[in-house]
């Protein structure tokens, strides 16, 4: 990851590494993060040259597992089908507006260096987010991945499907719910329009709705789950896990192994058929997972994982300033 964001940097002139790279820590940029097709911040792919895209996309891949990397990649291309579906829309500045190239990869502090440093990937359906520290990477979320069309043609009658199973292993949990087991999970017949954490910075736990965030998980705890839905929840959790890299997505499933399982809750919002608009979520220690796929007409999933308590590496960062700041 430091040789492939080294390599990057390098082979940037001033005025892209004006755009590129930020000093540590740069809190408020370091804390932006988007979904949606807007400005992302940092230096977009449309301005390099097809040999510094290609260093961006390497250091993309240092933070994803293979299957992550082409799932991304995947994404990525889909803006070439949006641009197709909304009628091929330039913008006033002759650009396109669903564009494969406008995705943004900046660089917050030094890569190798003696401090904390970390590294953002987005545009449109895609972020991804790595801190730094002492040589190890000690974040990563929030982590979003999201598609449109979630669903697309192939010859021969099959489906593109880049978040396939992270609907499907999910439909095929709550369908094998009992009635009981159900009724404890259904947060609501009616699916929210969007991933309910949004973009904030922070995970906030506020509000009487059945489906607003609160600090004590809502749904069905994983010890009322029997051992077979215990695997499959394992399976749906492991969707948003291994999207980064083997030894990472290892060291992050390891909070959740065994009996510490039994903390995770699964909730469900709206209808359990395909094509119905649904969403569902994990949340448990230092977990929240949401998918949302409800919009045209259930074709556009929005997925992410994050940490309440540890977001950009925040409670990392805590700990490393009294450490090494202590009097």
């Amino acid at each position: 990851m430091v040789s492939a964001a080294k390599e990057w940097l390098d082979s940037l002139d001033d005025t892209q590494r004006a755009q590129a790279a930020l000093p540590w820590p740069s809190e408020e940029d370091r804390h932006r993060w988007f979904y949606t097709p807007v400005d992302h911040g940092g230096l977009p792919l449309g301005r390099m040259s097809a040999a510094q895209q290609s260093l961006a996309m390497r250091l993309l891949a240092t933070g994803l597992s293979d299957a992550g990397y082409a799932t991304a990649s995947t994404i990525i291309s889909l803006e070439n089908l949006l641009d197709r579906d909304e009628g091929w829309v330039v913008t006033r500045g002759s650009r396109r507006r669903r564009d494969p190239q406008l995705y943004w990869v900046r660089v917050f502090g030094e890569p190798g260096g003696s401090g904390p440093w970390s590294w953002r990937f987005g545009g449109h359906h895609v972020s991804v987010h790595h801190l730094v520290v002492d040589g190890v990477v000690r974040a990563s979320t929030p982590c979003f991945l999201g598609a449109n069309p979630a669903d697309s043609p192939l010859l021969g009658g099959h489906l593109l499907r880049p978040l396939g199973a992270a609907e499907d292993l999910a439909r095929d949990l709550v369908r094998s719910l009992d009635e009981e087991q159900f009724a404890r999970a259904l947060l609501t017949t009616v699916a929210p329009d969007d991933i309910v954490s949004r973009n904030q910075p922070r995970v906030r736990f506020a509000g009487a709705d059945p489906l607003s965030l609160t600090p004590f998980a809502k749904g069905l705890p994983a010890t009322a789950l029997t051992e077979p839905q215990r695997d499959q929840l394992r399976r749906v959790l492991g969707v948003f896990l291994d999207r980064i890299p083997a030894e990472l997505a290892e060291r992050e499933a390891a909070k959740f192994a065994g009996d510490r399982l039994g903390a995770v809750h699964f909730a469900w919002a709206g209808g359990t058929e395909r094509r119905q608009p649904h969403y569902y979520r994990l949340q448990g220690p230092r977990l929240l997972a949401e998918y949302d796929n409800t919009q045209r007409d259930a074709n556009h999933i929005h997925t992410v994982w994050r940490d309440p308590e540890g977001d950009f590496g925040d409670d990392v960062l805590r700990n490393h300033i009294a450490a090494h700041h202590r009097a």
